[in-house]
């Protein structure tokens, strides 16, 4: 089932495209989580996948959400994430990327995204894509109107072995044109020497391939970081509670260290 010849994509009985987490939160630290989700609205079925391919990383960042919601609480931090599979459009992707709507993702065949055509896809990107990022936008004009400092931070992660090739690093520090934040992390992390930490691996951020980092970061000048986190480290509940505390005690210095 697809969305062709739809007016609207999410029905009365979907979810919002995002959930907001400690909306009241006073720290600088606005966190976002472009993968969190991997439902898909009931008017596209199952995209033509059966359902062991939505536990996969094709669907969604695994581990991502749970070390959002905990760092947000540990932080006293507004978290803002996605509810939606990345199958469905991808939010961390600008509009006219490849990688928007994928038809193919590490080997499998999306069927439900063959072949749309412009409407289709900007039915997806109206009722999905834009309110998330509409409400990330809000929450930095907010802080702004009322002198509050901000400070950008995109949970995700990744998995451990990429067309057979294994990822040695335990965290990476993502970064496009401000690298402020990830050089105190880079620093801090490393003196520990304990983590394999990536300096812009096992991703680089760019105006082209990111959508978040560039748009809400760098336009708005913002110190801002993506946060990649390898899967196998966060896939259960007592890893997303232990890199989420170890994650909090790196970030918590920042502000003062950024003045």
């Amino acid at each position: 089932m697809n969305d062709f010849g739809r007016s609207r994509l999410l029905c009365a009985d979907d979810p919002p495209p995002f959930a907001v987490r400690r909306p009241q939160g006073r720290a600088p630290f606005v966190l976002i989580c472009d993968h969190a989700g991997r439902r898909l609205p009931r008017a596209l079925g199952d995209l033509g996948l059966p359902a062991a391919e939505f536990e996969r990383h094709i669907a969604w960042d695994i581990g991502a959400a749970g070390v959002a919601a905990r760092l947000a609480d540990r932080l006293d931090a507004v978290l803002i994430s996605q509810t939606y599979s990345r199958l469905v459009i991808d939010c961390n992707r600008p509009l006219d990327a490849p990688g928007s709507i994928v038809t193919r993702s590490d080997g499998t065949e999306i069927p439900g995204n063959r072949d749309l055509d412009a409407a289709a896809r900007a039915l997806r990107a109206r009722e999905i894509f834009a309110p998330y990022h509409a409400r990330i936008a809000a929450e930095l004009d907010a802080r702004a109107a009322q002198g509050r400092s901000a400070i950008l931070v995109s949970v995700h992660s990744f998995t451990p072995v990429f067309e057979n090739v294994a990822r040695p690093w335990h965290i990476g520090m993502l970064y496009g044109n401000d690298a402020r934040i990830a050089r105190i992390l880079l620093e801090r992390i490393r003196a520990e020497g304990i983590w394999t930490v990536g300096d812009n691996e096992p991703y680089q951020v760019t105006a082209t391939t990111d959508y978040a980092i560039p748009v809400h970061g760098e336009r708005r000048g913002i110190p801002s970081i993506g946060l990649e986190i390898r899967q196998d480290l966060i896939a259960t509940e007592s890893g997303q509670a232990e890199w989420a505390e170890r994650i909090a005690g790196w970030l918590a210095p920042v502000p003062d260290w950024l003045r």
